[in-house]
């Protein structure tokens, strides 16, 4: 065992990142630093806006650095400056450089939100919804200079509910990272620095999970509607599936596929409308809208909806 806690650097940007650093700080862990991206425009306004990892560390009362980049030997003689026994990241959005994963005594700890070594990459969350697939995890990892390669030492596998957003499955593994982050530092200090057995990844079986891009949003009737769903749900909260309605973009939150037939409808054509749902005939079975949002309105329920929009016989998109 060691005679102190571990002194920690801790690196992460969003929201996801956020449990993990408050379970550190809860768990008695010093952290000696906390590392994020610069303050970005955000808003109507476009002000300079915090991350909320910033936000936290701020409020506990700890050092902020917010690089570019780590391509300054300036920088990264600051972040050696620190001591760090391990170096903690979660969705920071900066790559690390070998100069950088060889400062901490104990390298740098990865939580990574999929089953590596599937869906390595920027929106791990999102592609494994859009996939179909049953289940996902968090793993924590050992960095090395590759994407998400390094080898792994410990995960949790949690199974994706059919009707689940990306939001709350996001909000699920944050939490979930954050009690793996903190039973692997407490056997790693128990142990006197072994942890777990690290597990070399098997990169036959690596996927890959690229950057959500805002053009992935607009809805193919043309494609199933189990399809769809998937779509719909994985980009809730962002950047939200759409389609177009008078030459509006429809934003829909949350739908369902149904297992009534479309029948001679033309995929986007609307086969019923009512408080129960807006059913959409697709190239594969129909979907249920469940929550729409209209430009300058906010998003609401379909019961709430359609009082004030009649969209029986409509057809959605081009």
């Amino acid at each position: 065992m060691f005679d102190k806690p571990l002194r920690i650097v801790y690196a992460g940007t969003p929201g996801f990142a956020v449990p993990a650093l408050r379970a550190l700080l809860k768990g008695g862990y010093p952290v000696a630093a906390v590392y994020t991206q610069p303050d970005r425009p955000a808003g109507r306004g476009r002000r300079l806006q915090a991350s909320p990892v910033k936000m936290l560390a701020q409020e506990a009362g700890l050092p902020v650095e917010q690089p570019l980049n780590f391509k300054d030997p300036g920088t990264v003689s600051r972040l050696d400056s620190w001591r760090a026994d391990m170096m903690v990241v979660a969705a920071y959005g900066l790559i690390l450089p070998k100069a950088v994963l060889d400062i901490p005594r104990f390298g740098c700890i990865n939580i990574h939100a999929s089953l590596l070594p599937r869906w390595r990459g920027a929106a791990p969350i999102q592609r494994a919804i859009m996939a179909g697939d049953q289940e996902t995890g968090i793993t924590l990892m050992q960095m090395e200079p590759g994407l998400d390669t390094g080898p792994m030492l410990a995960s949790r596998v949690v199974p994706i509910v059919p009707t689940q957003t990306a939001g709350e499955l996001h909000d699920r593994l944050s939490m979930l990272g954050a009690e793996l982050l903190l039973k692997y530092l407490d056997r790693f200090n128990e142990t006197g620095g072994k942890g777990f057995e690290p597990q070399v990844q098997d990169s036959t079986l690596a996927t890959y999970a690229t950057k959500l891009d805002k053009s992935e949003a607009d809805i193919n009737w043309h494609a199933p509607a189990v399809e769809i769903q998937r779509q719909v749900l994985a980009f809730n909260p962002w950047p939200v599936a759409q389609t177009a309605l008078d030459g509006r973009a429809l934003r829909i939150w949350r739908a369902i596929a149904t297992a009534e037939h479309p029948g001679d409808r033309r995929p986007g054509e609307v086969m019923r409308s009512g408080p129960e749902g807006v059913i959409v005939a697709t190239a594969q079975g129909s979907l249920s809208l469940l929550e729409l949002q209209l430009p300058g309105g906010r998003a609401m329920p379909v019961r709430d909806f359609v009082n004030a929009h009649d969209l029986n016989g409509r057809r959605l998109g081009g």
